[in-house]
């Protein structure tokens, strides 16, 4: 079973991903935060490698990109980066790339690279999956599962592709709109859910828009794992005493939870 994989079983409840952006506030930043995460309940970490144009990014993250760039981080230095966390941690690592950054450093150099590194998983949020097969293949030879997109607006046929063809899990996108803390849930993310529970295997893991325990524990209820971001990349941006606060925060992520797999259905 790949490390990916056992995300999904090692825990009676969902599991929780926790997404940065790879060189923000700086790299010995990334470096410190992922044990953090990890130490305190993350059970796969997505590293977002920098790009100067994230469509699908609110705000937060879009400014983590910039600064990123700006400190010269690339994704030569996101894949060293990689390396020497997998060499200290075996929780899943998955890189989120707009598909740009990739297609400049060639896709088959990158899946090979990334896959020595101990990377597990790539999620591009500009890739369809109906332009996504020479990627899909290359990564498939490498290893590496190519996780693909869905979100509200999905129409069944495309539901039912990317179901046949998203390896690892189907990232479900909460809302129609870009990442960012938002005060509620959309009342229709349930309906959301289940239509593609219909078609699906894989796990299902929902992001955009959780920020809260409350919130994370809502989406446990109905997903099997619950991915958070921006709210993460605030707290690493806050300044001096940043590592006791996201260590607060995901461990409070981690606990709703866990809390939501013995709360009674209804």
């Amino acid at each position: 079973m790949s490390r990916l994989a056992a995300a999904f079983t090692q825990r009676r409840a969902a599991a929780l991903i926790a997404y940065l952006t790879v060189g923000y506030p700086d790299l010995e930043a990334s470096l410190e935060a992922v044990p953090l995460l990890v130490d305190n309940g993350a059970d796969i970490v997505e590293l977002g490698i920098p790009f100067s144009d994230p469509l699908a990014d609110g705000v937060t993250i879009q400014q983590a990109s910039f600064a990123a760039l700006k400190n010269g981080v690339t994704p030569a230095r996101c894949l060293e980066m990689a390396c020497t966390l997998r060499a200290r941690l075996d929780v899943p690592l998955v890189f989120l790339s707009y598909f740009n950054p990739i297609w400049r450093f060639g896709p088959a150099r990158f899946c090979a690279q990334a896959a020595g590194a101990g990377v597990d998983g790539l999620i591009i949020p500009d890739l369809p999956p109906d332009e996504g097969g020479e990627l899909e293949a290359t990564a498939a030879r490498h290893g590496l599962d190519l996780i693909y997109l869905l979100a509200p607006t999905s129409t069944e046929g495309r539901i039912r592709e990317v179901a046949r063809r998203s390896r690892g899990f189907i990232y479900l996108v909460s809302v129609t709109g870009v990442t960012g803390p938002r005060e509620t849930l959309p009342p229709d993310l349930p309906a959301f859910v289940a239509r593609v529970r219909r078609a699906a295997t894989q796990p299902l893991c929902v992001g955009f828009g959780i920020a809260t325990p409350e919130q994370a524990a809502a989406v446990a209820r109905l997903a099997d794992g619950v991915i958070v971001g921006s709210r993460l990349v605030q707290i690493m941006g806050s300044g001096p005493g940043w590592q006791a606060a996201l260590a607060a925060c995901v461990r409070q992520l981690r606990e709703a939870i866990d809390a939501s797999s013995s709360a009674p259905a209804g």
